[in-house]
């Protein structure tokens, strides 16, 4: 009795590359369609470690590294993001102007500004004292700035459109999306800008850049009722009292009650053009 010759096997497989299936020789007969289609859905961690090995040279199958994978090595994270703009490379950078006024503009801060925002804090604590504690030294300075980096909070500085100086600093904090799309405001101003309208102004340029660009619904300012200057800057910015609440925040270490001052945006739409930031001056370098 006779049997049939057997048929050539072919190559072995030695492993899988970006492109496909890695092989050394034999057949070039392509590789089955559910191979490479298992090839090509593999996670960009395995291709971008499977395009650094060698290959034959000659191979039929030797993967070409995509440029999807070449900016995921480059990449902080592995997600095709450049390091160069990453959180917190962006934050040792020269900031952009978010919102311009007639007068000022405001920006979001960067580790360059460590000396003169501890400056201008150490200069104005008889403005600050029993109303905020902010960053006196490069230590407070540090812990600052990690809130400022957090996703849920947005820091924003005041400055001169003449010479730059920082006039004011405003956060938006506790931001918070979903039903409520609201935040609640900080701010306080340098000891050398008081009383020359600058917060007014810086406030507007703020609110816009709350309710047009984070789209926010809500904005909740809460003042001690012993701050007059600060009541008077949230009447004239549009703000409605809501509420009392005795000994609502710990302020330099005493539990100290607040005034609940809010916007929402319907509000803020309705308010007089000349007590609105000037809309073409958004977003100028």
């Amino acid at each position: 009795m006779s049997f049939p010759a057997p048929r050539a096997r072919p190559s072995a497989i030695t492993g899988w590359g970006s492109g496909g299936l890695l092989r050394t020789s034999g057949s070039r007969r392509s590789p089955p369609r559910r191979w490479r289609v298992a090839s090509r859905v593999r996670s960009s961690e395995t291709r971008r470690r499977s395009t650094s090995r060698s290959f034959p040279i000659g191979s039929p199958w030797r993967p070409i590294p995509s440029p999807a994978g070449r900016s995921a090595a480059c990449s902080r994270d592995g997600h095709g993001v450049p390091r160069a703009d990453s959180g917190r490379a962006s934050h040792r950078q020269p900031a952009r102007r978010l919102e311009v006024g007639e007068r000022v503009f405001a920006r979001t801060p960067t580790s360059r500004d460590r000396p003169s925002i501890v400056a201008m804090n150490r200069a104005s604590r008889a403005l600050h004292r029993g109303w905020v504690r902010p960053p006196t030294d490069s230590a407070a300075f540090g812990r600052w700035m990690s809130r400022c980096r957090r996703p849920n909070v947005r820091c924003l500085l005041i400055c001169r459109l003449a010479d730059g100086a920082i006039v004011g600093i405003f956060t938006l904090g506790e931001i918070v999306r979903g039903m409520f799309h609201s935040a609640y405001l900080g701010y306080y101003a340098a000891q050398p800008y008081v009383r020359q309208g600058y917060m007014g102004e810086g406030m507007q340029l703020v609110l816009r850049h709350a309710f047009i660009a984070m789209k926010l619904h809500r904005v909740e300012a809460n003042v001690q009722p012993e701050n007059v200057a600060s009541i008077a800057l949230v009447k004239r910015s549009g703000f409605r009292l809501e509420g009392f609440s005795p000994r609502y925040l710990k302020v330099a270490g005493r539990w100290r009650d607040h005034q609940r001052w809010a916007i929402l945006i319907d509000d803020w739409r309705r308010l007089p053009q000349r007590r609105r930031a000037p809309s073409p001056g958004r977003a100028r370098r």
